[in-house]
């Protein structure tokens, strides 16, 4: 008999999530067979998966036809495409939403990363996505920056769900709770039904050890090298135990009484960069009642093929990932620096992916109204998530 190793991760109470779209996914019916056959219950983009998708594809090419002979600018361009693709995906996943209460089946659009650093734009453009796409399962996902806190909290308390995107450290991911908290609050004030909002927070996983590791090799010693690996799953584990303490408070649960989810602590970026390491490694260490993982398609499908599925693998080793943060400072690895940098190149690549989004469709724009058709290649965007 085969072993249907997702079915017992799902039954573990963790969400999986596709980290990717297309219109070739959309078409073609894969994204609902994952949803099918591979208990994927969410969807998650961002400007470097829709980079790639509209440079890979011909199957925007009517569309691309048809903004071009309106005349529409590329960034409303780029609103339309992706808009499009992400109000499919929330039908596609709407059976998902429907069997869980609205808790899953739940898709993520991006504002506009340029604006990471100017809360009031991010609240408007968080608000016209929200009607553009019109759909109670989307999520608008909203950078975790110091200037991105208290949109997420203005977003929310208009009655909008909202992922909070990029965040790397533990002092952060408190402040994301926060604006959370506050914005449920304001919710609740402004009259909202508090049951139909959710959120998530998204907590980066591989780039931790990318940047970690790095330090450690440079150091060198023997020590330094043993620590390889270590970070990113410790960092995460902590992020839950946080996470724990916040929603078993008083102030949660005069929410909670008022009918409102929990934010979720969702587990990004978890396919492996290193090589040396198991292809499903941060999915198997951060098993834990309530999460996310959003993987890509590679790591559903290994994770199906060979994934373990102990229960609760984080709960009890918040003492082991705090001595792993003990030794790493031993050895000279700044983790606040670590952080810092982490949050600042990720609001970077995500500003170079989407101008190279921009870049792209206006090519395709031009090559529509000239009738030469897709251009191909025109945004080949490097891997970001």
């Amino acid at each position: 008999m085969t072993t249907d190793r997702l079915g017992e991760l799902s039954a573990a109470k963790v969400a999986v999530w596709l980290d990717d779209l297309s219109r070739v996914r959309l078409s073609s019916g894969g994204l609902d067979q994952l949803r099918r056959d591979k208990h994927v219950v969410g969807v998650t983009t961002n400007p470097t998966i829709f980079a790639k998708a509209l440079s890979d594809a011909d199957t925007y090419d009517g569309q691309l036809r048809d903004l071009a002979v309106r005349g529409v600018d590329v960034e409303e361009a780029v609103r339309m495409l992706t808009t499009y693709d992400v109000r499919w995906a929330c039908d596609v996943m709407r059976p998902a939403y429907d069997a869980s209460g609205g808790v899953d089946g739940r898709v993520s659009i991006e504002v506009d990363p340029r604006l990471a650093h100017e809360a009031e734009r991010t609240v408007a453009e968080a608000k016209a996505l929200w009607w553009l796409v019109d759909r109670p399962n989307l999520f608008i996902k909203i950078p975790a920056t110091e200037d991105g806190l208290p949109a997420i909290t203005a977003t929310l308390a208009e009655g909008i769900s909202v992922n909070v995107t990029l965040i790397f450290g533990l002092d952060r991911y408190s402040q994301v709770m926060e604006a959370f908290l506050a914005g449920m609050e304001q919710a609740r004030a402004n009259g909202h039904d508090l049951s139909t909002i959710a959120s998530v927070a998204s907590f980066f996983v591989s780039r931790v050890d990318t940047e970690v590791d790095k330090r450690l090799e440079k150091i060198g010693s023997d020590e330094a090298k043993a620590l390889r690996g270590k970070a990113a799953v410790a960092n995460a584990r902590l992020a839950y135990e946080r996470y724990s303490e916040v929603f078993g408070s008083d102030r949660w649960q005069a929410l909670a009484d008022a009918g409102a989810h929990p934010q979720r602590p969702l587990w990004a970026s978890t396919s492996t960069k290193n090589p040396d390491y198991r292809d499903v490694i941060y999915v198997e260490e951060l098993i834990a009642p309530g999460t996310v993982n959003t993987m890509p398609e590679a790591v559903i499908h290994a994770y199906a093929e060979h994934g373990e599925t102990r229960p609760d693998t984080v709960t009890n080793a918040y003492d082991d990932a705090r001595q792993a943060f003990e030794r790493l400072a031993a050895v000279g690895v700044d983790m606040a620096d670590v952080i810092e940098t982490l949050e600042r190149e990720g609001v970077e690549k995500f500003e170079a992916s989407w101008q190279e989004l921009l870049d792209g469709v206006r090519k395709s724009l031009v090559a529509a109204a000239q009738g030469t058709g897709h251009p191909g290649g025109a945004a080949r965007a490097g891997g970001a998530a």
